[in-house]
This record gives C-alpha cells, sequence and structure tokens, in this order.
C-alpha cells in the first residue's frame, strides 16, 4: 500500500500495466456489472444539471427506462448509480462504430455542449476508490474484469503503461496534481529499488 495523505493506494495501481482496447472490450464495463456507475452525491447534481443536453444522445430504450427509473437510483450496496437497462448496459451508454458501447455524458462533453465529463468511477475504472466506514481514508484499489479487461491488461503490458500513468487525467480530477505527482515519485521510487 502507498499512503498519500488520507488516501491509500494499492501497490497494483503502480506495478501493473494497463491501457483500454475498446476495439477488443467493446466497452464492456459499461454494459457488465452489478450496478450502473457509481455516483458521488454532488455528481447528483451535475447529471440533473446536464440531463436536458444528453437526452439526444440516448435511444428510445434509454429514454423510456430513465422515465421508468429516473436519472440515478439507490442501491444497497453500491449507493447512488445510474439505472442499467435490464440489469445489463448503464442507461447512459450508446451503441457507436463497430459496436462500442461509449457514454452519452461523454459524447455531449467531447462535441462541447456539456462541461461535466462523466461520472468518476466511470473514467477511473478500473481503479475503484472508496472511502472507509468514518469517511477519513479513502482507498484505491485496480480491480479490472477479468475477461473484459483481458485485452486491456495485454496492451498495457505490450506498451508497458502502468496503471496509475494511464489514469492520469482522472486520478487528478480526482484526487489533485498534488496527489498525482507524489503517486508518480513513489512509483518511480519503486521502481528504482
Amino acid at each position: 500500500m502507498i499512503s498519500i495523505d488520507h488516501i491509500l493506494v494499492s501497490d497494483q495501481v503502480v506495478s501493473e500495466q494497463f491501457v483500454c482496447d475498446l476495439n477488443k472490450c467493446k466497452g464492456g464495463c459499461c454494459v457488465d456489472g452489478d450496478a450502473g456507475a457509481p455516483l458521488d452525491r454532488e455528481e447528483l447534481k451535475q447529471l440533473d444539471e446536464v440531463y436536458d443536453t444528453v437526452i439526444p444522445y440516448l435511444n428510445k430504450e434509454s429514454i423510456s427506462e430513465i422515465d421508468r427509473q429516473g436519472r440515478y437510483v439507490y442501491d444497497k450496496e453500491f449507493g447512488w448509480v445510474t439505472p442499467t437497462i435490464n440489469s445489463k448496459i448503464c442507461v447512459y451508454g450508446i451503441k457507436g462504430e463497430n459496436d462500442i458501447v461509449k457514454c452519452a455524458i461523454e459524447q455531449a462533453f467531447l462535441d462541447g455542449k456539456v462541461k461535466w465529463k462523466k461520472p468518476i468511477s466511470c473514467h477511473l475504472f478500473p481503479v475503484i476508490t472508496k472511502k472507509s466506514s468514518n469517511g477519513s481514508t479513502e482507498y484505491v484499489n485496480y480491480e479490472p474484469r477479468e475477461d473484459n479487461c483481458k485485452s486491456a491488461c495485454a496492451l498495457g503490458k505490450k506498451l508497458k503503461v502502468p496503471v496509475y500513468q494511464f489514469l492520469k487525467e482522472p486520478l487528478v480530477r480526482k484526487f489533485g496534481e498534488e496527489f498525482y505527482n507524489a503517486l508518480d515519485a513513489t512509483a518511480k521510487h519503486l521502481k528504482n529499488m
């Protein structure tokens, strides 16, 4: 474990290698899981703010499911999450070229229509964060999906890209530049040992 302030980072975040390979996994992380994407409380408001702009990106089935369930739902195990269609694809998942599932929220962001990229849990995947029961510590763990992420693990090894480097943007977004620089310095120190 690497400790930076109140954040405990699994050694695998710096020792393992990972690069998403969408042509092979087809965006499986948006489809496969126990629930939709976990949402921080402040993200509920952000989702409400961008929703009207995101609607044109969604298909009829997604819109119908959101009308039925809501823009987000509460899950006993995971807290606030995005709804899913038949416990599979996230309602904000859209199939694009080559049947690759992408995020409608992120597409609206890339098109310059909204300022919020997507839920941080999605942006950080395959890293999962969780706060301790008293909220004083945050755990950062590397948890790729065994089947869906096999090609990403292979590509990461081939390109020699550590997980934390692949996820620089979302790690900075979640914890700040200072945290990332400390993690990078620690990773380099451990590599040279």
